[in-house]
């Protein structure tokens, strides 16, 4: 095998003719075909041929061209992309064409050098494979044929492989590497018996074959308020986080990649600063997982392509990272991938679209922008998998986009709005009044609709409490419009009332650090208790106020103070504290009407 997995043969030879950075023209590429992978003059820098006219191919070069010339060889390899796709992938650290940055910067330092290929997973390495099919079984793509203990907490399943069906003719256990053959499946159409080995190679811009696509119905749990009882995203559904510099895209990607109840991350950072990937790969290892008590390396694979790297790698680093959640999604585990940012994806279409001579559209970028967008966020899904145990598995995709100037009607954003089913839009202003996370509820959605769940799993009365806390907050933001006018003590007292719970619901509630250990992660039993007490405040409030209680002794007292501090209850101990509170709520409501009576 060559580099990448590609075959070490020659398939067809030509000669560059045009250098233009990222892509480059060659000629005497007969029998080339659109998408193949070549290696381009004498250093063999990996490109993609995207153009065919005639024996001339145009092609994209995922390396720096720098130092490149007219008349060296160009080899086309025959093939794909591909990924490589078995044990060894959790915990790696990847660039965006899978090559493991750690071997490479063994072998080169701190630089890539150009041409350098590594295989993805390493070939040394021995798994120990258990078989849990035996020998003359019919099995038919996706059928479960044994299991590696890929991690502490994480068994990896080796699958028969798209195109295989037939009866098991051998199968071996023992430990093996990713290259050797464990199985041998008869009846293929084919004379001879298909080799199963550890490893398999796909094709990374084709989506994996599922057996059926099914309803997204459960939410992927983040552990983040604003999203989970107002803008909850599904398992297997699709988010944008836009949001102009410094509305905290990159830290809300790594909170949910460190926190969502996802069984597997891939976290892709295409085009990001290296600073801001240097705090992932020194963060990840050092962090334990709280829903398997492991380290989140264990559970994770980085994509790093950062801003310094050639441009058109990046858009190679999406779909890498893409088909890497897809193979674990066949083996019915939940995935999540975390794209930041799609916007330097873009970038990359629109610079190698503009070498190209293309028509531009919308400030510059590609007409197929949105169709390109469409086909990478319809490649998640929860979907039924291949194989006759009828798993049930779910790719979920969070992408970050980052507008110019926080602008969410240039084409990025747009283009990403039509493909996605729930925005996390992010407000400058918030950040600046330093409100984390930033995410405005007055512009955000979700098209999910997963009240049922909520109601099942953790209160009946849930939709009806997020209905009311959600006009809350849409009344109070029209009321602050009148009282930049007419001043507060125009309003009657029941405006007074929505603007003190409205704060509360905005301070208390939506704010939540990504710093503090209790409040990084709120479960959705705390966040609904928490709920609970800040609209039994409310409802007593109005009572109150009804009654003829003055509004200053009202809107004030030691529950204030309590409801305030209620982020501070650990998950464990929310649901026996925060009742205790609504308890004294009521109770401190109930005095002051019957105070009022007495007084009357």
């Amino acid at each position: 095998m060559g580099i990448l997995g590609m075959p070490g043969s020659d398939r067809e030879k030509g000669v560059l003719c045009r250098v233009a950075g990222p892509v480059v023209e060659a000629e005497g590429l007969r029998g080339a075909r659109i998408g193949d992978l070549a290696l381009a003059g004498e250093s063999r820098l990996i490109a993609e041929i995207i153009r065919l006219d005639g024996e001339r191919a145009t092609l994209q070069v995922y390396e720096d061209t720098v130092g490149l010339r007219v008349g060296e060889p160009v080899v086309s390899t025959g093939e794909p992309l591909m990924a490589e796709l078995g044990p060894g992938l959790l915990a790696g650290i990847f660039d965006g064409l899978q090559r493991p940055l750690p071997q490479i910067q063994k072998l080169s330092g701190h630089s890539i050098f150009k041409g350098t290929g590594v295989p993805a997973l390493p070939r040394d390495l021995r798994w120990t494979f258990n078989p849990t099919v035996e020998e003359g079984e019919r099995v038919e793509p996706g059928d479960m044929l044994g299991t590696v203990q890929e991690t502490t907490r994480l068994t990896h399943r080796i699958l028969v492989p798209p195109g295989v069906l037939g009866r098991v003719a051998e199968i071996r256990q023992g430990s093996f590497t990713v290259e050797d053959t464990v199985a041998l499946v008869e009846g293929n159409g084919s004379s001879l018996p298909a080799e199963v080995r550890l490893m398999q190679r796909w094709p990374v811009r084709q989506g994996r074959p599922y057996g059926e696509k099914l309803s997204p119905a459960t939410p992927l749990i983040t552990g983040q308020r604003v999203i989970d009882t107002f803008f909850p995203v599904a398992k297997g559904g699709t988010a944008v986080i836009p949001g102009g510099f410094g509305t905290g895209k990159t830290v809300m990607e790594q909170t949910l990649a460190k926190r969502a109840e996802a069984q597997i991350m891939v976290y892709v950072g295409c085009g990001e600063r290296g600073n801001e990937m240097t705090e992932v790969l020194a963060e990840f290892p050092c962090l334990v997982d709280p829903h398997a008590g492991v380290t989140l390396m264990e559970r994770t694979v980085l994509i790093a392509n950062t801003s310094n790297m050639p441009v058109a790698a990046r858009e190679a680093s999406i779909y890498t990272g893409l088909t890497i959640a897809e193979y674990y999604r066949d083996m019915g585990y939940d995935v999540a991938l975390m794209a930041d940012s799609t916007s330097r994806w873009g970038e990359a279409l629109r610079e190698v679209s503009g070498r190209l001579e293309e028509m531009p559209g919308e400030e510059g970028y590609p007409a197929y922008l949105g169709s390109r967008l469409a086909g990478f966020y319809e490649r998640a899904g929860r979907v039924r998998c291949l194989g006759r145990d009828r798993r049930e598995g779910s790719v979920t995709i969070v992408g970050a986009v980052s507008p110019p100037g926080g602008d969410f009607s240039e084409p990025m954003t747009q283009c990403s709005l039509r493909a996605a089913g729930t925005f996390w839009g992010l407000d400058v202003n918030l950040a600046r009044r330093r409100h984390f996370p930033s995410i405005h509820w007055m512009m955000s959605y979700s098209l999910y609709d997963l009240g049922e769940w909520f109601a099942r799993e953790v209160a009946q009365d849930w939709p009806e409490q997020v209905r009311l806390a959600m006009s809350l907050l849409q009344k109070e933001e029209e009321l602050l419009e009148i009282v930049q006018l007419v001043g507060s003590e125009a309003l009657p007292d029941t405006e007074k009332a929505i603007l003190q719970v409205g704060r509360i619901l905005r301070e208390d509630f939506l704010q939540q650090s990504a710093f503090e250990p209790v409040d990084e992660f709120c479960a959705p039993k705390k966040q609904y208790w928490m709920l609970l007490a800040i609209l039994t405040f409310y409802n007593g409030l109005v009572d109150a106020l009804g009654r003829g209680v003055a509004p200053a002794k009202a809107m004030s007292g030691p529950v204030v103070g309590e409801i305030a501090r209620m982020k501070e209850i650990p998950s464990e101990r929310a649901e026996q504290e925060v009742r205790a509170l609504v308890e004294r709520i009521h109770e401190t409501m109930g005095s002051l009407r019957e105070e009022k009576v007495r007084e009357s």
